[in-house]
């Protein structure tokens, strides 16, 4: 009779004890993470009577916060504007960057390298430091209190542009000069050729760029003036002032702010990974 195959389990006296202490630390860090987001949606459960509770499941949970906060139109707008506002910056990223990454990497003309470094070096330029200048040019241009106001200093990247540069530098220009030899234009061999080829990158910047714009706070709060444009997350800083002691409705106003960030990591974390590896690699 054949021997039984060899078990696949790994023997606990063969376990390292640098696994050990390495996994004990991944999870007392996971813990530590999101027992803030478990008190958050546990609060926004509860009612006024409950709130100083610190049991993590609500005595009596009850939607009426939720239900209230709903029925506020105002959340509904803030939550509408955030929503137009990112997937407008996002589409603009994955096209412009790519576009400008694309000509950096496959083209060859005067002052290339010049340019992208010109970009790059926008980089290590802090926030901060240009809100006055953003400010000044919205002013200027009658941008203040408008979409537009809020989404112009976006609609473009140094780092999507530096990332995908980095991968469309992989992509073989054998594809490209047989492209040209079939007669495509340079837009279509980028547009049908090239993207399909770089489609983690595109992922990943895609979901970065609706992240971090779903979460801004600082430009927006600086550029709006009127509550019909605030986005969530100044909506929310405006809603928790007037509601300074009600922390029930402060957690279930941050609990909907943070459903589509949740939703995005949940289905998408696959490609948030493979994008980080990718990124990490080609940098």
């Amino acid at each position: 009779m054949r021997a039984d195959a060899p078990s696949q389990a790994l023997p606990m006296s063969r376990i390292k004890p640098g696994r050990i202490v390495a996994w004990t630390l991944l999870f007392i860090g996971g813990v530590i993470m999101v027992t803030p987001l478990l008190f958050m949606l546990s609060t926004s459960l509860k009612d006024a009577s409950q709130v100083y509770d610190l049991r993590v499941i609500p005595e009596a949970p009850t939607l009426d916060n939720y239900i209230e906060i709903l029925s506020d139109g105002r959340f509904t707008r803030w939550f509408v504007n955030s929503t137009i506002i990112a997937i407008i910056v996002t589409l603009s990223n994955v096209f412009f960057d790519s576009l400008v990454g694309y000509t950096l990497a496959k083209f060859r003309f005067r002052g290339r390298y010049i340019v992208f470094i010109a970009i790059l070096s926008t980089l290590m330029i802090p926030t901060e430091m240009l809100v006055l200048p953003w400010y000044l040019m919205a002013s200027q241009f009658g941008w203040v209190d408008s979409y537009w106001g809020i989404m112009f200093p976006g609609m473009m990247t140094a780092f999507g542009t530096f990332l995908m540069k980095q991968f469309f530098e992989g992509v073989p220009d054998d594809f490209l000069e047989a492209a040209r030899i079939d007669g495509l234009n340079e837009f279509t061999i980028w547009w049908k050729i090239a993207m399909p080829l770089v489609t983690p990158a595109l992922s990943a910047l895609a979901i970065f760029t609706f992240l971090g714009n779903w979460t801004a706070f600082f430009w927006p709060l600086i550029v709006t003036t009127s509550a019909e444009l605030y986005t969530l997350p100044v909506g929310l800083s405006s809603f928790a002032v007037e509601q300074s002691i009600q922390w029930e409705k402060i957690m279930t106003g941050a609990s909907i702010a943070t459903l589509p960030t949740l939703v995005v990591f949940l289905f998408l974390q696959r490609y948030i990974v493979r994008g980080v590896m990718l990124a990490g690699l080609k940098g």
